[in-house]
C-alpha cells in the first residue's frame, strides 16, 4: 500500500527526509538510496522550479512513496488530481512506464450505514434541504432580529462595574479592546497549524458537521489543520470545532483569562490547588480553543450548568444571536431542546425577542449565566474562551442544570464534577463565615450562597434518607478530603447565610429541599432562641433584643378581586404594586426588631429587621 507522510514545519524542515523513512526499520537498498537523496538535498526527483516556488509559500509538504522503487516524491510534483488519502497503491512515472500493469489504485470507499439519522431541518426546510449548512442564515433573513442593547465597556472598568452596578453579570457585555482586561492571549498571527503543533497533531478532536449539527468522527488536530488549509470552495463539508479544551498543553501557557473571570471562577477560587494540574481530575473548562470556518453555525444552546463564558476573537469574526434567560424563555428552551421541536421549529419563534451581536478581531465578550444563544461564523475564525461558575446567579445555574437533567443531556456534555465543586464552594464559604476576622458579602452574593446552601441541604437529605443507589451517588459527589460531615456543613452554611441576610433558621421539615430562585418564599420565625439544627454547633446567644411596634394605620384602597377557583390570585398579590378595581381597606402596621451580640474581640453584630404586616379587606 502506498505510504504517505505529511510534515508540518517551517521551510527549513524540507532538508530532512519524511519521518516514516526514518522510522521504517532496516531499509531496503532502494529505500536507503531514497533516504540518502533526501538527506543530501531534500528534493524529490520530480521537483521543478515552478513546484518549488509553489511550496515556498506552502504551510506543509505532502510526500508519497512509489510502491515499486520506494522513491519519495512531493505530491505536488508527481501527483494527480486525486486526493492522496484515497490512494491504495501509487507508482512514479518511470515505474509506470516500465510496466503498464503498474496502475494507481484507490481504497475501497467506507461502507455507509443505512441507519436513519435525525437532521435539524426545521419545518420549512423539508423539501430536501436538510443537508444544506447555509439554511439557518436563509431562515434568519425572514425573522425579526433586534439590534443588541448590551453595553460596550473598557476592561479597566469591569471591577467597579461588578461592585457598583446591580445589573452587572445580568446581560452580555462587549469589551472592544483587550487593554485593561488583565488577560493574556497568543499573538494574532497564530494559525490552526500552530495549534496543531503546540498540542500535537495526533490529538483526537471533536468536530461538528454544521449541516446535521452532529459529531463527525475520526478527526485529529493534524487532519483538521489540513482541512482548514483548503480553499473554502474545496471543502466538502462545513465543519466546526467548539470543544477543544487546552489546559495542560503548551498552548495553554499563552492564555490567561480576564482578571474578572479569575476573580469570580469557582474552579479557580474554591477547587483545592493541590487537586488541580497534572494527574488530577478537576473541571477543565477554563481554556477552550474554538476554530470555525466560514458559514459555520452552532444552533441554540445554553452552556453547561448555565456557566458564564468569556470569549475573545483572536482573528476573524462571529455573529451571536441571544435570548434572555427569563423563566418563560427557559421553559420554551426546555420544551424545544427536549423534544422533536428541536428538529421542526425555530426557537426564536417561541420566545419574546432575539438580539444580534457582531464581534470582530480583538473583541472580548462576557456572556452571563443561562443566556440562550446561537452563533454564526462569517469567515474562518480562531477564538479563545472559557466557562466559569460564580456566586452572582446560582439560582439560574441550578435551573439550567435541572433542564439538563429533564432533557437527559449526556454526561459528557454537562459541567464536569458539578456537585463536588458545589460542596467545595459551600465548605469554603462556611469557613469564611466562621473566621474570627468576619466576612462581608454583597446582598446579591449572599442570595447566591443561600441558594447554594439549599441545594446542598437537598443533597444532604439524599445522603440521610435516599434509596441505596441515591445515597451511593450522593456520597460519591462529596469531597471527603474537605467535607467530613456533609449534612452538618450544608445546614450550618444555610443557617449562617440566613443570619447574614437577616433571617432566622428555618425548620428543615417545613422548607423545600431546593430553592428555585430569588422569588422563593422564606418563612421567618419569631422565636428569640435560635434552634441548633446541626451537629456540634450552638448559635451564640443575642445579648439584647428590642422590638418596637407602630399602631396600625387603615386606608381605603383599590384591590383586585379574589374569587374562588382563581388559581392565579396569589401571583397578583406578590408584586410590589397591587392595584385593581374593587373597593377595599388595608390595615398596615410596622414592626422593628433590633438584635445585638458580641461575635469577637472588639466586634459587634447588629441586626435590624423591619416588618410590614398588611391586612386587606374587601368593602
Amino acid at each position: 500500500m502506498a505510504r504517505s507522510n505529511r510534515r508540518r514545519s517551517t521551510r527549513a524542515a524540507r532538508e530532512t527526509p519524511p519521518a516514516s523513512l526514518k522510522s521504517a526499520g532496516s531499509p531496503t537498498p532502494e529505500t536507503a538510496q531514497a533516504v540518502e537523496r533526501h538527506s543530501d538535498g531534500g528534493e524529490c526527483p520530480a521537483c521543478t522550479p515552478e513546484t518549488l516556488e509553489l511550496m515556498n509559500g506552502a504551510r506543509k509538504e505532502m510526500w508519497i512513496e512509489c510502491d515499486n522503487c520506494n522513491a519519495w516524491y512531493h505530491w505536488l510534483c508527481a501527483g494527480s488530481a486525486e486526493r492522496m488519502e484515497n490512494i491504495a497503491k501509487w507508482y512514479c512515472a518511470q515505474c509506470a512506464a516500465a510496466d503498464p500493469t503498474r496502475i494507481m489504485t484507490l481504497k475501497t470507499p467506507a461502507r455507509k450505514s443505512a441507519r436513519k439519522r435525525t437532521h435539524r431541518d426545521y419545518a420549512n426546510l423539508n423539501s430536501g434541504l436538510g443537508s444544506d449548512p447555509n439554511r439557518w442564515q436563509r431562515l434568519i433573513e425572514s425573522k425579526d432580529i433586534k439590534k443588541d442593547p448590551f453595553r460596550r465597556m473598557q476592561g479597566a472598568d469591569l471591577e467597579s462595574w461588578l461592585e457598583d452596578d446591580e445589573s452587572a453579570l445580568r446581560e452580555p457585555i462587549v469589551i472592544e479592546k483587550p487593554e485593561g482586561l488583565g488577560m493574556k492571549m497568543p499573538p494574532p498571527d497564530l494559525t490552526v497549524e500552530h495549534v496543531a503543533e503546540y498540542i500535537g497533531e495526533d490529538t483526537p478532536l471533536e468536530v461538528i458537521d454544521v449541516a446535521s449539527q452532529a459529531a463527525s468522527p475520526g478527526w485529529n488536530l493534524g487532519k483538521w489543520a489540513d482541512y482548514i488549509e483548503l480553499e473554502p470552495s474545496k471543502r466538502e463539508k462545513i465543519l466546526n470545532v467548539i470543544s477543544l479544551e487546552i489546559s495542560g498543553t503548551e498552548l495553554a501557557n499563552m492564555v490567561l483569562p480576564p482578571k474578572i473571570v479569575r476573580d469570580l471562577d469557582w474552579v479557580e477560587n474554591f477547587w483545592p490547588s493541590t487537586r488541580k494540574g497534572k494527574n488530577n481530575a478537576y473541571p477543565k473548562v477554563q481554556l477552550y480553543c474554538l476554530m470555525g470556518v466560514a458559514n459555520a453555525w452552532t444552533d441554540w444552546h445554553i452552556d453547561f450548568a448555565g456557566s458564564s463564558v468569556y470569549y475573545h476573537i483572536l482573528h476573524g469574526s462571529k455573529v451571536f444571536y441571544f435570548i434572555r434567560p427569563t423563566p418563560a424563555n427557559l421553559a420554551a428552551y426546555e420544551k424545544w431542546s427536549g423534544s422533536e421541536l428541536q428538529n421542526q421549529a425555530w426557537l426564536g419563534d417561541m420566545v419574546d425577542e432575539v438580539f444580534k451581536v457582531e464581534l470582530v478581531e480583538g473583541n472580548t465578550m462576557i456572556i452571563p449565566t443561562g443566556w440562550i444563544h446561537a452563533v454564526f461564523t462569517p469567515v474562518d475564525t480562531l477564538v479563545f474562551g472559557g466557562n466559569f461558575l460564580h456566586s452572582y446567579d446560582v439560582a439560574t445555574q441550578l435551573r439550567v442544570r435541572e433542564i439538563e437533567i429533564a432533557t437527559q443531556v449526556p454526561k459528557k456534555f454537562t459541567f464536569p464534577m458539578f456537585t463536588k465543586l458545589c460542596w467545595y464552594v459551600g465548605d469554603k464559604y462556611l469557613r469564611d463565615f466562621k473566621a474570627p476576622a468576619g466576612v462581608s458579602f454583597s446582598p446579591r452574593v449572599l442570595e447566591g450562597i443561600l441558594t447554594l446552601a439549599e441545594f446542598l441541604v437537598a443533597e444532604a437529605r439524599m445522603l440521610e434518607s435516599g434509596g441505596d443507589q441515591a445515597k451511593k451517588e450522593a456520597k460519591e459527589h462529596v469531597p471527603a478530603d474537605r467535607v467530613k460531615d456533609a449534612p452538618a456543613v450544608a445546614r450550618e452554611l444555610r443557617w449562617r447565610v440566613k443570619q447574614a441576610l437577616g433571617y432566622s433558621s428555618e425548620d428543615e421539615g417545613s422548607g423545600s429541599g431546593r430553592r428555585s430562585g430569588a422569588g422563593s418564599k422564606r418563612r421567618r420565625i419569631e422565636d428569640e432562641e435560635e434552634p441548633s439544627l446541626f451537629r456540634n454547633f450552638k448559635p451564640r446567644p443575642w445579648d439584647a433584643i428590642v422590638s418596637k411596634k407602630e399602631d396600625a394605620q387603615t386606608s381605603d384602597v383599590k384591590m383586585p378581586p379574589v374569587e374562588s377557583g382563581d388559581d392565579d390570585w396569589a401571583q397578583r398579590w406578590t408584586g410590589d404594586e397591587i392595584g385593581g378595581e374593587s373597593d377595599g381597606k388595608v390595615s398596615r402596621r410596622r414592626e422593628l426588631v433590633t438584635k445585638v451580640r458580641r461575635t469577637g474581640r472588639e466586634k459587634i453584630e447588629r441586626q435590624r429587621i423591619e416588618r410590614l404586616v398588611e391586612e386587606w379587606t374587601a368593602v
